[in-house]
């Protein structure tokens, strides 16, 4: 809301100033009165009534009124792109905080899966533990195993519940309005598997930097900061004005409107500045001064800009390679349980080998998910590093 409010702020300044060096006319109407002191010799009273119309302008001979005008619309341009830039943000805070919530939810359902396929394992060594085919030791371990697991829901579903808040604070609404599925399996996202056509990364134009709504705003600085050393250097030159008032004066004012009571007049004015102590040439270097200081801002900005689009591409890459070893070492490591269940129940095995597979099988399923969801935040990263709008 405030970057709004300023939007309209700059609006409205653009539309007071633009009329700064155009001619201006009011009308007035007044009755004077004036009685004298005898002391200074004069007596008569005087009274009149008076109407009538005064005008008045500025010329801009030098451009100062053109340049403030400039300024103006240049101010308003940036803060349109201020207003934009934050668009782009919450909608990638959005995004990101999405995916987030799906990566939660994947590693819940995760913890599910594995509580079930621990609790087999459990009743299965529990029944060996009772006939005395599996030590008390094997026992122990199944049972911890499966309580480590069963620990990890509770925070999971505290965080699930955080970045569903999170999300609904950043759209604007209460979270149980929130249009989010998380019971269905093949609604997740990071359940698929994500193809992307790298090349398209690389087949960007160069100016898809400047449509950055944050490099706009830098540009639309500097432009303003011209303006204004425009402004400063028109003010070491002549300023001509003219003023004019006609109207009708009189005594009475049933007479008021005859033809005996006009009046008029009119005042050219030229004003040169002299001396002044270099104030104004001084103002016309510390302009230039903060022109340059906007100009290292716009090339800063463009210099993150490129680097947050050449992290963005490089992150996308790597995490596909990435999700895509982590999807292999998952199927692996799913074969293995199944294989070395089998062992264990035909006694080839130590039981502590089944326990460590499947844990690892856990741990892989795990990085898979955070793999996944790393990939379309990733991507998220790469469409706000090019404005948004690619």
């Amino acid at each position: 809301m405030s970057a709004i409010s300023k939007l309209r702020q700059a609006r409205s300044l653009v539309l007071i100033n633009q009329t700064m060096f155009l001619p201006m006319l009011n009308l007035n109407a007044e009755y004077d009165y004036s009685k004298p002191s005898k002391n200074i010799g004069l007596t008569a009273d005087t009274d009149y009534f008076q109407t009538g119309f005064d005008a008045s302008w500025e010329i801009d001979i030098w451009g100062k009124g053109r340049r403030i005008n400039e300024q103006n619309i240049a101010q308003y341009e940036q803060a349109l792109y201020s207003l934009r830039n934050v668009k782009s943000v919450i909608t990638a805070e959005v995004a990101t905080t999405f995916f987030e919530l799906k990566n939660v939810h994947e590693n819940l359902r995760i913890a599910h899966e594995n509580i079930k396929l621990q609790q087999d394992i459990f009743n299965s060594v529990s029944e060996k533990y009772k006939v005395g085919l599996a030590d008390k030791s094997n026992y122990n371990q199944a049972k911890y195993i499966l309580s480590n697991t069963k620990a990890l829901i509770p925070s999971l579903e505290t965080a699930e519940k955080s970045y569903i808040s999170a999300l609904a604070v950043l759209c604007g609404t209460l979270a149980d309005r929130l249009p989010v599925i998380l019971s269905e399996k093949d609604k997740n996202p990071l359940n698929r598997v994500y193809k992307y056509d790298l090349k398209t990364l690389y087949n960007l134009p160069a100016s898809i930097i400047r449509t950055r709504p944050d490099v706009k705003v830098a540009e639309r600085a500097l432009a303003a900061q011209n303006a204004a050393i425009g402004q400063a250097i028109a003010e070491l030159y002549p300023n001509v004005s003219i003023g004019a008032i006609f109207g009708v004066q009189s005594k009475n004012i049933s007479s008021l409107f005859n033809s005996n009571s006009n009046a008029y007049s009119y005042n050219p004015t030229l004003n040169l500045p002299l001396f002044n102590w270099g104030k104004i040439s001084n103002n016309v270097n510390l302009q230039k001064q903060i022109k340059e200081e906007k100009y290292q801002n716009l090339r800063k900005t463009l210099l993150q800009a490129v680097k947050d689009l050449n992290d963005a591409t490089i992150a996308i890459q790597k995490e596909l390679e990435t999700n895509k070893a982590y999807r292999n070492a998952v199927y692996n490591m799913q074969q293995v349980l199944i294989s070395m269940r089998d062992k264990y129940d035909n006694g080839l095995i130590e039981f502590s080998d089944l326990l460590q597979t499947q844990q690892d099988l856990l741990k892989a399923q795990s990085d898979l998910a955070n793999s996944s969801a790393n990939i379309f935040k990733s991507i998220i990263a790469f469409y706000k590093a090019t404005g948004g709008g690619y």
